[in-house]
């Protein structure tokens, strides 16, 4: 069974930035997933519903939530078992945890981000 770890979140400054990782495991049949099948990121704000933040698909395109154009960015390396979400600008409404998620098979843990002064 194919399983993910987000990893790389923690405490930033408004305007710092994070890298967050995202790494499948799961023998062969993980092998090259996210090229396979693509990788999202999603958002969870205290209690709020989990929400889309960035996705890149099988063909590569890329989508991302009008929130953070300009300042995410999503990539997968070239193995396709690790994926990353770049976050810049980082404000306070970034904090929450981020998930990443194999559209239609499984969920990570999730990493807390944390934007305070």
């Amino acid at each position: 069974q194919v399983q993910l770890a987000e990893s790389g979140g923690g405490l930033v400054q408004p305007g710092g930035s994070l890298r967050l990782s995202c790494a499948a495991s799961g023998g062969r049949r993980s092998e090259g997933i996210f090229r396979l099948y693509g990788i999202s990121w999603y958002h969870q704000a205290l209690e709020n519903p989990r929400e889309l933040v960035a996705a890149i698909y099988s063909d590569g395109s890329t989508e991302y939530a009008d929130s953070v154009k300009g300042r995410f960015i999503i990539s997968r390396d070239k193995t396709n078992n690790t994926a990353y979400l770049q976050m810049d600008s980082l404000n306070t409404e970034d904090t929450g945890v981020y998930y990443c998620m194999i559209p239609g098979m499984t969920w990570g843990q999730g990493t807390q981000v944390t934007v305070t002064s």
